[in-house]
């Protein structure tokens, strides 16, 4: 190996090339890509500094391997974002392709200057963690400028040309920069804004290389022609224009002004034929285009051109890892095979994000100031670790330099340590109904904040600031010194400027519009609020009773305005639920308030927090149920509330359809008849946060006696109700199943309990054909799913339950997991998915059967109330009738066309099965809080407002909106902790996947944590084999 102090010459060097200034030469130690065997060729390159280097590859090397030697020649980290480019012998200017072999590209290498030009142009620039990209991206707009190829306005010309030459001479002199100006052409048009240069540069007093590209880009970031490249093409009409293609998507250009853009997210193929470049756009109403747009260009090679270009920035912004290659065909070949070689932006984010890679000092050539290359406008921390050939002694550089570095130094201890978060997420809403990637970014400072003259550039320097020359601090959001720059000046603080985007790293694409958090945000709020497991059970308290009284609004409020105003709507059943629902919403708003107040004071965010007399919610919980304790004649009257109303719409069918349409509201977003039971749940709920509390207190705590108080008190309430809520748990669930039936007049008569619902194989003469099978306290009904407008399961047969009997038959039949039922008239043989499912199965219907042994007849105190009673159809009788007297079968609040997300028909498509101890597990361990979702394909964290209820996770932007805005049914899925090879380097994160199908969520705490796992595990899991005999003893 070379030792550093011998100064290794580079490639061009060694084959006799002028000695090079460019930006950097080989690191000491720093090996270049392996070549395959071969003669070698030398390639010519021309950097963005416009210093030439001649590098040696095989004649079989792909392109690959050439683009490898200039990034590892420029110890360049982030070289994706560059490229080479060339002219072919068409005269037209190419990219080289990574893949092919770089010889079959270049067919006279010896006569062919290959140029190292930037390729993808970020949004932001902020996403450019390396100085030295910055500067090569500085370079870039440099050239753009003076080839006339970045079009914008006199005044942003002139602001950016006075930052490229502060990063050159340094600070404003005026005959130096005179001088400048007239031996160096920045601009096509330079001499003609001259003045306006140098008034913008005397501006930029102390501003060092790193700042002022970073002013730079921050500039040139904002213009329309940023990045721009742009194609001819014609319309249909003829009409000239140019394409071009972008980070958002393909624009189109009439002259220099954007005139249309087609973002990635509309796109559906990008295609050409012969000289036609097709754009095919996904089905949108809205959309005054046609589906297929054409764009006529001056030959078939310029279409293929610009198509690849648009392969490659669609891979680059919007994937996460690079495309696959695809598998080689025997016969024929269909399309091209061009695809994206290289890292996406999102994996170079990870690379430099989570390795610690060494920042090798590098040399600006046409500067003439002195500043370390390690430096970043984002950090006033200076490293001393230059090689030795790097350096350069401060005396030999001007007085500008001198007192630059000096300045760098002695900063370093008074200005915070500033920087852009790492991942750019925020906690900005998303526009309504825009795409994400066209929604306007804020960021925000993380750390403490800067001294107040720092934000200034106009004020006077002081002590802390060395020849009161202020520092630029960059807060993140692309201001610089507190002010935003825009194409017309400086704009003063608080002003926003037009146009600023998204970058799609940074706004993932999202199924719902929602937040997109910034995590270091979220990260330090964690650490700032309490960290006791009392305050987080006090805020399941909290979170529960925000969704507890929407819930409440749902009755009181949506439905009484919906349907109470109707006059068929029966007059005594609209004052019976008003007058025991409306006292207790009442009541609970004032308590709701309460629990806000005490977590207010509790995180000290009220000015009346005094430490430690906050610290508590027992007294809370205490008062307001003793409070409650008065409603109880209210609570006992609410399954009067649900028998009258059932009645009212067996009664008469104008009131049917009021209930029905008032269910396919998106309020409503759970059947209706189980906003009715919420509040006798509520006090479960009550019942087990309290009991948390007192197992977490010691018996010394404060807060301990008020809180056992309350659970004694609460307890009793829970006794004293509990009998008539299972009988209006069972009620309200024979009425939901009879929605989805048909075939059944009546299900919910006197005496008859639901034990369990889910999918059995039937064996039948034509094999094993899927079944819904019903279990109830006397019957075991099967079902398949009808062709009904509201998908509603028809019934085939029902096996009575007395004198049944159950044999496992898997040996006999040779189908696994399956069992035999032998009733009195006929025997079915069924089969489950697994051996588990199996085992419920055989357990619940064996229970069934000695529950109806134990009475031939349904006794008459299981059910508080009685309704006419019809028989099942028996034995596939069914079957004999006719679909049209099928779907005329009456079924009181039937919501046809909003049946597809019912527990049954989640049980169906899953094919699994829920029992009557799930939903009462289900109904204590309802779930509401701010959980941050990820998907499996997806770089961002999203915060939603998501409440668990009847096995489902239902979404919300936040916990003020009125209905969610999507669910996921749970039943069938896993929940686990997501493993090493995910790459979730996060805490408190919980993975939920089906089949395909994965969802990251993040929780805040270890117990929040622990808390969702287990009621997501109560969803996803059966409860029958670890239920409380007290449970089963129901049935």
């Amino acid at each position: 190996m070379v030792e550093p102090a011998e100064g290794p010459s580079t490639a061009g060097q060694r084959l006799g090339a002028p000695e090079s200034f460019g930006v950097s030469t080989l690191e000491p130690g720093l090996r270049p890509p392996a070549q395959p065997p071969g003669r070698l060729v030398s390639i010519r390159v021309q950097m963005l500094d416009d210093t030439q280097e001649v590098f040696q590859i095989s004649q079989r090397s792909p392109g690959k391997v050439l683009f490898d030697l200039v990034c590892v020649h420029l110890n360049l980290t982030e070289g994706d974002y560059f490229g080479l480019e060339y002219q072919d012998q068409r005269k037209m200017m190419v990219w080289l392709d990574l893949l092919k072999p770089t010889l079959k590209q270049i067919r006279r290498p010896k006569n062919t200057i290959l140029r190292f030009v930037v390729k993808f142009f970020p949004p932001d620039h902020t996403q450019l963690l390396e100085e030295l990209t910055r500067y090569l991206f500085a370079l870039q707009i440099k050239r753009d400028l003076a080839c006339g190829n970045l079009i914008c306005n006199d005044t942003s010309a002139a602001l950016m040309v006075s930052h490229i030459i502060q990063s050159e001479i340094g600070d404003f002199d005026e005959t130096q920069s005179w001088q400048h100006l007239l031996h160096n052409k920045y601009l096509p048009d330079q001499d003609a804004i001259r003045d306006k240069i140098t008034d913008c540069h005397r501006k930029h007093v102390g501003q060092t290389p790193a700042e002022s590209d970073y002013q730079l880009l921050e500039i040139a970031r904002r213009l329309e022609m940023y990045g721009v490249r742009l194609h001819p093409a014609k319309d249909r009409d003829g009409t000239k224009l140019s394409l071009s293609v972008a980070h958002t998507g393909v624009l189109v250009f009439q002259g220099y002004t954007k005139i249309n853009a087609f973002n990635w997210s509309k796109i559906r193929k990008l295609s050409f034929k012969r000289k036609r470049f097709l754009i095919k756009l996904r089905a949108d109403p809205t959309n005054a285009h046609h589906d297929t747009l054409e764009f006529a260009m001056a030959s078939r090679d310029c279409c293929k051109i610009f198509w690849k270009i648009c392969v490659e920035y669609h891979a680059f912004f919007r994937l996460f890892e690079e495309p696959k290659p695809k598998p080689k065909p025997i016969l024929f070949t269909r399309g091209s095979s061009f695809r994206f070689s290289g890292r996406t932006q999102k994996q170079i984010f990870d690379y430099v994000k989570d390795s610690e890679v060494k920042k090798v000092p590098f040399e600006r050539k046409h500067s003439k100031v002195l500043s370390h290359s390690g430096m970043s406008p984002h950090s006033s921390s200076f490293r001393s670790q230059v090689p030795k050939e790097s350096a350069m002694s401060v005396a030999d550089q001007p007085d500008s330099a001198r007192l630059a570095l000096r300045a760098e130094c002695n900063g370093s201890e008074e200005l915070p340590l500033v920087t852009a978060p790492a991942n750019g997420f925020q906690d900005t809403p998303a526009a309504s109904g825009s795409d994400p990637i066209q929604s306007r970014r804020n960021h925000h400072i993380i750390g403490s904040a800067p001294d107040p003259h720092l934000l200034n550039p106009g004020s006077p320097g002081s002590d802390d600031s060395p020849l009161g020359s202020p520092h630029v601090v960059v807060n993140g959001n692309g201001s610089a010194n507190g002010q935003w720059v825009d194409d017309a000046g400086v704009l003063g603080p608080g002003q926003i400027p037009e146009g600023q985007q998204l970058s799609p790293l940074t706004s993932p694409l999202l199924t719902e519009a929602g937040y997109v958090r910034n995590e270091d945000e979220d990260e330090a709020r964690r650490k700032k609020y309490p960290t006791d497991k009392a305050y987080f059970i006090a805020k399941e308290l909290l979170t529960t009773e925000r969704t507890y009284l929407k819930d409440l609004q749902v009755v009181t409020e949506s439905f009484q305005s919906s349907v109470g105003k109707d006059e068929a709507f029966p007059d005594s059943v609209q004052n019976l639920i008003s007058a025991n629902y409306d006292p207790v919403h009442k009541f609970h708003q004032g308590f709701l308030k309460e629990v806000e107040q005490r977590l207010a004071q509790w995180e000290g965010r009220s000015n009346a927090h005094i430490k430690g007399d906050y610290q508590r919610i027992g007294d809370v919980l205490l008062k307001n149920i003793q409070g409650l304790r008065q409603l109880t004649v209210h609570l006992q009257k609410h399954s009067e509330c649900l028998v009258e109303l059932e009645r009212a719409c067996k009664s008469s069918r104008k009131v049917e359809t009021l209930c029905r349409d008032f269910e396919q509201q998106r309020v409503c977003y759970l059947p209706f008849n189980i906003f009715l039971l919420r509040p006798l749940h509520r006090l479960l709920h009550y019942k087990l946060i309290l009991e948390r509390l007192c197992k977490h207190y010691p018996p010394t705590h404060e807060d301990f006696r008020d809180c056992r108080a309350a659970l004694a008190d609460i307890s009793e309430m829970v006794l004293q109700l509990q009998g008539c809520m299972m009988k209006m748990e069972n009620f309200q669930k024979l009425l939901e199943l009879k929605k989805d039936l048909t075939g059944i007049d009546n299900l919910a008569i006197r005496g008859r309990e639901f034990i369990r619902l889910g999918c059995l194989s039937k064996l039948s003469g034509k094999g094993l054909q899927q079944r819904m099978f019903f279990l109830f306290s006397d019957s075991l009904v099967y079902t398949s799913r009808g062709t009904t407008p509201a998908n509603q399961f028809k019934v085939h047969g029902q096996l009575p339950l007395y004198g049944m009997t159950i044999r496992e038959s898997e040996e006999e039949w040779g189908v696994p997991h399956s069992f035999t039922l032998f009733g009195q008239r006929q025997s079915v043989v069924v089969a489950a998915s697994c051996a588990s499912e199996m085992e419920r199965w055989v357990e619940d219907i064996k229970m069934a059967i000695d529950l109806a042994e134990q009475s031939s007849s349904p006794t008459s105190d299981l059910l508080f109330t009685s309704l006419p009673d019809n028989k099942l159809l028996e034995d596939g009788a069914g079957e004999q009738e006719s679909e049209e007297e099928l779907c005329g079968s009456r079924t009181s609040l039937e919501r046809q066309g909003h049946r597809g997300n019912t527990t049954v028909h989640v049980c169906w498509h899953r094919n699994t099965s829920v029992s009557m101890v799930d939903f009462s597990v289900a109904v204590e361990n309802q779930l509401s809080g701010n959980l941050l979702r990820k998907f499996k394909n997806s770089n961002g964290w999203q915060k939603l407002w998501v409440v668990f209820t009847n096995f489902s996770l239902f979404f919300y932007k936040s916990h003020q909106d009125d209905y969610p805005l999507a669910s996921l049914p749970l039943l069938g899925y896993s929940v686990t902790v997501p493993s090493e090879s995910e790459n979730i380097h996060k805490d408190y994160v919980f993975k939920l996947h089906f089949k395909s199908h994965v969802y990251y969520f993040r929780s805040e705490s270890e117990y929040t944590f622990e808390r969702w796992m287990e009621v997501i595990r109560s969803a996803t899991c059966s409860s029958s084999q670890s239920l409380p005999s007290t449970r089963k003893d129901l049935y």
